[in-house]
């Protein structure tokens, strides 16, 4: 009974945070400098006034605002994302079509991340004043202090002209389209330096962090016990100090998992990924409001299912979690 109140707890929360962010989304867009009538106008080359009326009867931009969001509330109840004003098709079809590229792009990004910062977080918190721990500081310095398109303008112009042994453009070979194995493969050269550009400015991150998370870890006193019970050294960091370690590091990857989303924006605009990085920077120019508000829309419920998951591991890492919570 207890596993249901939480669930239905959860869910209350999780509708009530949704309809919060589909209204301020639709009201810090209808605040924001434009006419959608102009520019669906523009693109037809321009209209006359009966033209124009009509557009904003089409797509119901000559109702009030208060009307137009309880329409919009409404269809996003009933899992409508609307209707793209530049594109011409529902904005949902617009949205999954996108989405496995910024999928695979965000979770590459984010396991190269979590894996090489923690890698070099431990390695550098068993010694640390030595060599590789001062390495892993001023590699943390300069990945935070270097922005990511700046990253990916850097090594598209290595990889593009100087060192020309990745493409630095687009999901696959177009030209040379490719099937099966050889498809799968294509499309990860073309994600190495995507994702490589996302991921550089969080492993400085998680490396830092983990290098001070582990070194707290290692000088508690069950480290200490365990040690003193001749428990190999291995089991001691891996078993023992790495658990513990690791749970700073869950919060701040779900904490962060909305920026690796704003991150991915740039990025795919740099090197061309067809994600919903692009589709949102095209939706701004064209001010294409129900396509930016889907995005939008989609975007927070994914942050909310990573809290969720992030939830989820943290009873994995740390078994007085579960009981604690169980009690």
């Amino acid at each position: 009974m207890t596993a249901l109140r939480r669930l239905g707890a959860t869910s209350l929360n999780v509708v009530g945070l949704l309809l919060a962010v589909v209204v301020l989304n639709f009201l810090l867009i209808q605040a924001a400098p434009g006419d959608p009538a102009q520019v669906i106008a523009g693109e037809m080359g321009g209209a006359s006034p009966e033209i124009m009326a009509e557009i904003r009867t089409r797509y119901g931009l000559d109702r009030s605002v208060p009307e137009q969001l309880a329409t919009y509330v409404g269809r996003v109840a009933r899992g409508d994302l609307g209707y793209s004003f530049y594109f011409n098709e529902p904005v949902s079809r617009l949205i999954l079509g996108q989405l496995p590229a910024t999928a695979i792009l965000v979770l590459t990004s984010l396991g190269f991340a979590v894996l090489a910062g923690a890698a070099l977080g431990i390695l550098s918190a068993r010694r640390p004043h030595g060599l590789l721990s001062h390495a892993v500081s001023l590699v943390a310095i300069a990945g935070n202090a270097a922005p990511v398109f700046w990253t990916g303008l850097m090594l598209l112009v290595l990889f593009a002209s100087v060192w020309p042994v990745l493409p630095v453009a687009g999901m696959s070979d177009v030209a040379n389209p490719a099937t099966g194995l050889a498809a799968i493969l294509d499309v990860g050269r073309h994600l190495v330096l995507p994702a490589l550009t996302l991921g550089i400015v969080y492993v400085a991150q998680y490396s830092r962090l983990m290098r001070t998370s582990m070194i707290d870890a290692l000088q508690a006193d069950y480290v200490r016990t365990a040690r003193a019970k001749g428990l190999p050294e291995r089991v001691v960091v891996g078993k023992h100090a790495l658990r513990n370690a690791l749970i700073p590091l869950v919060t701040m990857v779900g904490l962060q998992f909305g920026q690796l989303f704003a991150g991915a924006i740039l990025v795919e605009t740099v090197f061309a990924w067809p994600g919903l990085g692009r589709l949102t920077f095209e939706s701004i120019l064209r001010r294409d409001y129900p396509t930016l508000l889907g995005i939008l829309f989609c975007s927070a419920l994914l942050v909310i299912t990573a809290n969720i998951v992030t939830d989820l591991i943290y009873r994995l890492i740390d078994p007085r979690i579960r009981a604690g919570r169980t009690a």
